[in-house]
């Protein structure tokens, strides 16, 4: 035998000690490892780590094998590898139907079990005995899975388990929304088994998705069938999730040293260098201790202190684990791996050396990696006092297989055996490198010639669909549909992919199916979803938005490529929208908001493109691999017929009919504003007390329709007569033109709201006469309804049919049958008895017309004419949801943004757990209740805060809940400031805004920028940023001109209100100031509690929670959230803040009982109060001035002359926080009085300047 090199030795001597301490315990029926020599258990991610240092070792051979043993060695290591891997893949396919039934319902009963018998593989414990459900578990398996297969390990044998493996992924695709118990099993600290969203759960499992990506399970041998897919969207919602959240581990642990493994060895889950660094400089700084790393604050596990007795812990317990926690040696051995990827030899050597220092020997002298160490229970005293001071000692395992396995992994890097790419043969290591800018591909194409030529005539150049042949050009959910073959397997009863949603990534490649290639439009672009698609406006934005997304979040190979087509329905009267031309333009010069972009027709950018082989659509469980499944041949077949022809809308009116009479329009008249709840007038916004929602109708300004002089009381002067008929009528030639004209419409039709609404105000002061006995409102005979619908088919006005609709909902319900009414009609007072040949009523084609199919045509009608007010009203009503409603409103919880919906302070729901689709709906209708508008702008303005929270997460800083319909009021508030009309105006206004100025509206409030208001053509609004400062003039634009008075309210120094408008907008939005909530636990911790509105913060929070930890923030936010009026919640944000000056300064040791900080407030607004008496201020004119007798009446009516809320003068909030009459300087000073503890006399520094 020859000599062996001297590295031949050293991994000799490795092969013993991996031998010993590792494989002699790996069980030889299943591969598993049990958990102990005492504990047969086998859980999946030790089980998974433990082989890692095999499969390093069986690498380092692999090098060196210059000899048949060595070789022999190799593939003994290898093939154990393989055995572990394969014992957990049949461990959890004896569970299938749990995957089966979790893709569904999500729930932690029916996960994957953690822990698998090591003996059998079977089950241990009962479903709902243990925290199963861990993401991260499952994701380090399909993670190392997929890296050993790149190594060249053959792990998955047959199809049935590459389905079962695809099956995993759709399991862990939705980890960002998932709540689990995580990497240690517990779930919310307090251990009482409440799952949560886990950062390194959701890291590992986007790991994991990238990994498998494109992957042949079969290696270089495998074909087609054996190629796993992941949905790019899937991946990226992880990451942007995972970003959000790091460094916070959950909402319970702020902080988690298992973090190591998400930002480095084994997932590198984070592309963004900066964040790393924060992330790791956090856990060092907080969590580092002699003996290793704390898992997290507060970690009660084998501490002295913890009851065995037990496995959770009570809430005020916490407080005693702090600074004695166990440290875990395991950390040191991620440190040092994460050191070595980053090719930092100094630090690796340095986190080596301090391993050394606490591993243990054994007997023959192999150092081992103990689980952990605990202080003793004699000096836990001792260590309280100065925390790290005192020896610790080992408990649990040792040695730690987990730990000892990275650890070997280590040495064989630092020696040199390894290279740090053979541990990651997929380079995920690479991801957080820069990566060069990407180009976004553009393709137009025309629905059809027409269309084509009116594009060349503004010099654009596209094809049209048929053109474009052979590539087919579908919609989003042909391939969602598609998609849903994916991972099914009838001999194991797993039916493919669930979620029917594929993003802007899924859609930007070309797919291939045998010899056809598919390009998909975006899924925004899909006309049939819901009203927003019909704003083109609208649709550029989000075109523009995706693009700007794709920019950064594209990493595969190929550039994107975005396919858009032109159709018939955006045209605007027949001309391509101007706003259309001015994009496209923007597209050819190549670039588009800071995006570089190429325009050009599809087959250009075959060969630039990613190209995807949807092969997974052939019948391969039938033996027939190359056929298509008949399913999908069929659907394709049935598809391709109709995926681009127009729906037709149908027809209101019947052609040459004629209308009867006019009498009854006027009771229907202002039904839809009868429903409206946006509560503007009132200056304390959302203040209205305990009444009932009936009560806060706008309408109050409106008298009750029957009451309201009836000024259509024309009978028609047309009325035909039946000898002459229809067609002989001169009226049915120019059919709509002279009904323009000649006919009695409704005198309000082309109007703008602010005319009709002093239309309103002015029949208030005209006495009201009655022109006509109407019927009691209650006695509906079908007569009625009968003259209601002969107006419905003879009114051009929509907004006039939609106020007759509401009324036959109201009082008929949406499944009336009108069929064969509105014809009939009762004699006329001119005697002629009408009768029509026409007897079929409303039958359309011979069907049952219903109210529902009468308002379905009005909508569509609606969404043409861009009738926005009136769209949302019956969008509302035919229960319309927007299709990504769950979707955005998880898009904002993920992100740890509570949502709120309906009016505070009675009607406010919050939602802090994603919900589906039609509870969301039924909650937001339910919180608003028969304002249909309302909830449908409600439905709206989440998805635009989900889409804004995508692409500009700053907006959203320090908000940790958003209050939907205090941002409602807000718009509607902002509207009536910038255009100087009162509440009601503003409302309508407000929801008459089309989706793509809602969205500009949320954006300036969101951002606090300045905006003015300019009128458009139709009475639309629109708006526009003020690019001066923060602040700047009031938009001088009523509609019209402004006239007498508010031209002077418009040229009124346009600084005051700033301050007021800047407290006003922070307080709906609840934005906080930098650490807020970590400060005010400081201050919680120096007092007994802190009552704000009734609710009182308990001092015991401080020894439950950390500060920096959401759940904390969350009451905090609870209690604040009980103030309904935003600038009244500000002020006492404010003095919150001053009172957190006093502890940091120190000024006393402990701020005494219970503090009610609304006193603060008050004690603030006396003493201003004072000083303006003094000096002659501006609140002589309202609160300053009454003597104190009559301030009291004042206070008890409820009212304040200026109209400020809660009581406190308006000038008070109009007033900046700093300067010497600033509020801050008010505020300390009511500290300083109210509170015993504060000396009230000698020498103070005073901090707050």
């Amino acid at each position: 035998m020859r000599s062996r090199s001297n590295s031949g030795v050293r991994l000799d001597y490795y092969q013993r000690i991996v031998h010993r301490l590792i494989l002699a315990h790996q069980e030889p029926v299943t591969g598993l490892f049990p958990a102990s020599n005492v504990n047969s258990h086998a859980w999946i991610r030790d089980n998974v780590y433990c082989i890692l240092a095999v499969w390093g070792l069986s690498m380092a051979y692999k090098k060196i094998a210059d000899q048949d043993e060595d070789r022999a060695k190799c593939y003994e290591l290898e093939q154990s590898c393989v055995k572990l891997m394969r014992g957990l893949l049949m461990a959890m396919m004896n569970q299938k139907d749990k995957v089966e039934k979790f893709k569904m319902t999500q729930s932690p009963y029916d996960s994957l079990h953690a822990k698998y018998s090591s003996k059998n593989g079977l089950p241990v414990v009962g479903d709902n005995e243990w925290g199963h459900l861990q993401i991260d578990a499952v994701s380090l398996y399909l993670l190392i899975l997929a890296q050993m297969t790149a190594s060249g390990l053959q792990i998955v044998f047959s199809l049935d388990e590459v389905s079962f493996i695809q099956n995993l992924v759709f399991y862990i695709e939705s980890a960002y929304s998932i709540p689990d118990y995580g990497i240690w099993e517990r779930g919310d600290k307090t251990n009482h088994g409440e799952p949560e969203l886990n950062a390194s759960s959701i890291g590992m499992a986007k790991a994991a998705l990238e990994a498998m990506n494109e992957l042949d399970l079969f290696g270089a041998r495998g074909g087609p069938a054996s190629v796993i897919h992941v949905l790019a969207d899937e991946a990226h919602k992880c990451q942007a999730v995972l970003q959000s959240m790091l460094p916070r581990e959950s909402n319970s642990k702020e902080l988690d040293s298992g973090l190591l493994c998400v930002i480095g060895f084994p997932a590198f889950a984070v592309d963004d260098a900066q964040l790393i660094h924060n992330t790791k400089d956090a856990i060092l700084s907080r969590l580092q201790g002699k003996y290793g790393c704390k898992r997290f604050l507060r970690d009660g596990y084998r501490t002295p202190k913890e009851d065995p007795s037990r496995l959770y812990y009570e809430r005020w317990e916490l407080r005693m684990f702090e600074n004695i926690e166990c440290e875990w040696p395991l950390f040191y051995c991620y440190l040092i791996l994460f050191h070595a990827f980053q090719s930092d030899k100094r630090a690796v050597e340095e986190y080596a050396s301090r391993l050394e220092k606490i591993m243990v020997r054994s007997e023959d002298g192999i150092l081992l990696v103990p689980e952990s160490y605990a202080v003793p229970q004699d000096l836990v005293g001792f260590e309280y006092q100065k925390p790290g001071s005192q020896v610790r000692e080992v408990v649990g395992r040792c040695p730690f297989l987990w730990g000892q396995s990275l650890f070997i992994l280590g040495r064989l890097l630092q020696e040199g055996f390894l290279a740090v790419g053979e541990l990651d043969p997929l380079n995920r290591r690479l991801g957080a490198q820069k990566k060069p800018d990407v180009v976004v591909q553009v393709v137009i194409i025309a629905e059809d010639n027409e269309i084509r030529d009116k594009l060349a005539e503004h010099d654009l150049h596209v094809q049209t669909i048929a053109e474009v042949a052979p590539i087919e050009v579908q919609p989003a959910r042909v391939l969602s549909h598609l998609y849903t073959y994916l991972g099914r397997n009838r001999k194991l009863g797993l039916s493919g992919r669930k979620s029917r949603d594929v993003g802007i990534l899924s859609t930007s490649k070309l797919y291939s199916l045998k010899d056809r290639i598919f390009a998909f439009t975006p899924q925004f672009a899909d006309l049939s979803r819901f009203y927003i698609a019909s704003d083109n406006e609208l649709m550029i934005d989000i075109l523009k938005g995706e693009i700007n997304f794709l920019k950064s979040a594209w990493d595969l190979l190929g550039r994107p490529l975005v396919t858009l087509v032109l159709k018939r329905i955006h045209l605007d009267q027949d001309k391509i929208p101007l706003a259309m031309i001015q994009t496209m333009r923007k597209l050819k010069s190549g670039y588009i908001n800071g995006t570089r972009v190429m325009l050009g027709s599809l087959k250009d950018f075959l060969n630039t493109s990613a190209i995807t082989d949807l092969s997974f659509l052939g019948s391969t469980e039938d033996g027939y691999p190359d056929r298509l499944h008949p399913d999908v041949q069929t659907y394709l077949d049935e598809h391709l017929l109709r995926s681009f022809s127009n729906r037709s809308t149908m027809n209101l009116r019947g052609g040459q009919l004629r209308p009867r009479t006019l009498r009854r329009r006027m009771s229907c008249k202002g039904a839809i504003k009868k429903t409206r709840s946006i509560n503007v007038d009132s200056d304390n916004l959302g203040m209205e007390g305990p009444s009932p929602l009936t009560e806060r109708r706008l309408s109050s300004i409106v008298p009750p329709p029957w009451l309201q002089a009836n000024k259509q009381s024309h009978v028609s002067v047309f009325a035909t007569t039946p000898e002459e008929g229809p067609t002989s009528s001169p009226l049915s030639l120019g059919n709509e033109l002279i009904r323009e004209n000649i006919y009695p419409v409704d005198p309000h039709h082309s109007r703008s709201a602010i005319d009709r609404r002093s239309e309103f105000v002015r029949q208030q002061e005209m006495p009201k006469i009655l022109i006509q006995r109407h019927r009691a409102e209650t006695n509906f005979a079908d007569t009625e309804v009968e003259e209601l619908i002969a107006m419905l088919r003879e009114t051009e006005n929509l907004e006039e049919q939609g106020d007759i609709l509401q009324y036959l909902v109201d009082t008929q319900g949406l499944d009336f049958n009108t069929a064969g009414l509105g014809f009939k009609n009762k004699p006329e007072d001119n005697g002629t008895p009408t009768s029509n040949a026409n007897n079929a009523g409303m039958l359309e084609e011979g069907r049952v017309v219903t109210v529902r199919d009468l308002l379905k045509g009005l909508y569509e009608k609606a969404c043409q004419q861009k009738l926005w007010g009136l769209v949302r009203h019956t969008a509302g009503m035919l229960g319309k949801r927007v299709e990504d409603l769950a979707k955005a409103v998880t898009d904002l919880l993920v992100r740890q943004k509570q949502v709120t919906v309906g009016m505070p302070p009675n009607n406010e729901h919050t939602i802090t757990a994603p919900l589906p689709e039609v509870e969301l709906r039924q909650l937001i209708h339910d919180a608003y209740g028969d304002d249909e508008s309302t909830a449908m702008l409600t439905q709206e303005l989440m998805v635009y805060l989900a889409m804004f929270i995508r692409t500009e997460p700053q907006l959203f800083h320090e908000m940790l809940r958003l209050r939907v319909g205090l941002i409602i009021q807000v718009m509607a508030k902002e509207l009536s400031r910038t255009l100087n009309c009162d509440g009601e105006a503003a409302s309508e206004h407000l929801l008459n805004l089309s989706p793509f100025e809602m969205k500009n509206l949320l954006y300036h409030i969101l951002s606090g920028k300045e905006f003015a208001v300019s009128s458009v053509a139709r009475g639309n609004l629109s708006i526009v940023s003020c690019k001066s400062s923060r602040v700047s003039k009031k938009s001088q634009i009523g509609l019209g001109d402004p006239e007498g008075e508010d031209a002077l309210i418009a040229t009124i120094d346009d600084r005051q209100g700033q301050w007021l408008r800047r407290r006003r907008l922070d307080g709906a939005l609840n934005r906080v100031p930098r650490d807020f909530y970590s400060r005010v636990w400081t201050v919680l911790e120096k007092c007994q509690g802190l009552a704000i509105e009734g609710r009182v913060l308990q001092q015991s929070l401080t020894q439950e929670m950390t500060p920096g930890e959401l759940k904390f923030a969350l009451e905090v936010e609870t209690a604040l959230n009980q103030i309904p009026q935003p600038e009244y919640r500000q002020l006492v944000v404010e003095a919150l803040m001053v009172l957190t000056l006093v502890t940091e300064h120190n000024m006393v040791p402990t701020l005494g009982g219970i503090i009610y900080v609304e006193h603060l407030v008050h004690k603030a607004n006396q003493l201003f109060l004072e000083d303006q008496r003094k000096v002659q201020g501006d609140a002589t004119l309202c609160c300053a001035k009454i003597k104190d007798g009559k301030e009291q009446q004042q206070a008890a009516s409820g009212m304040l002359l200026c109209g400020g809320a809660a009581y406190i003068c308006q000038h008070l909030y109009d007033s900046a926080p700093s300067g010497s009459y600033g509020t801050m300087t008010y505020m300390s000073r009511a500290v300083a009085l109210v509170l015993d503890c504060v000396p009230k006399h000698g020498e103070m520094e005073c901090a707050i300047s």
